[in-house]
């Protein structure tokens, strides 16, 4: 049982006590998790992922990406914004993806209403509420690290406010977390020092 400080993993090296659950967690803990993320289609990519992860483990999300990916024509937001509703529906039947209309919906709802903004609107929009690394110390534990901040709240205000859907804070500050607005590795981590 884990005291919720940082594990040594297979290779020895202390990690964040949920990576180590998978070697599929292991590799996005390492490699991708709280590294920034620019771009308005790879955030844009991001953000539905996080809004299909809700009520979900996110492996679950993790191991299903590409099938994601496949579904939604790489997330581009031209692409999307253009999906119709014989595309909702062969998404229903798409097994290689979380069959959930109200998701699917606003994906593809939030891909058309990105589709208006200007290009680099979404990538300045999401780092402008990025918190000064100065103000967060680095987590010891698990319980240190918050579900929700003042900044993701005020970041799923303003999402919602220019029209976005399922992006409620505890959504918009795992997305915070995965594209590196935040540090939240542990003190200890190794891969706190890599991001």
């Amino acid at each position: 049982m884990s005291d919720g400080t940082a594990l040594a993993g297979p290779d020895g090296a202390l990690r964040c006590p949920w990576a180590l659950s998978t070697p599929d967690y292991v590799t996005y803990h390492d490699e991708e998790w709280g590294r920034p993320v620019h771009g308005d289609d790879a955030l844009y990519e991001r953000l539905s992922l996080e809004a299909f992860q809700s009520g979900l483990s996110w492996i679950t999300i993790l191991r299903r990406r590409e099938g994601f990916r496949a579904a939604f024509a790489g997330f581009e937001i031209a692409k999307v914004a253009t999906f119709t509703d014989t595309d909702k529906d062969r998404l229903l039947t798409d097994e290689g993806i979380i069959r959930n209309r109200a998701k699917i919906d606003a994906t593809v709802a939030n891909a058309r209403v990105l589709a208006d903004w200007a290009p680099g609107d979404l990538d300045a929009l999401i780092w402008s509420h990025a918190p000064d690394p100065a103000t967060r110390p680095a987590p010891k534990t698990v319980a240190d690290v918050p579900a929700v901040t003042p900044e993701s709240m005020t970041l799923s205000k303003a999402l919602k406010k220019r029209g976005l859907r399922f992006v409620g804070p505890t959504t918009a500050y795992a997305l915070m977390q995965a594209c590196g607005l935040v540090d939240d590795h542990l003190e200890t981590c190794v891969a706190r020092s890599a991001v």
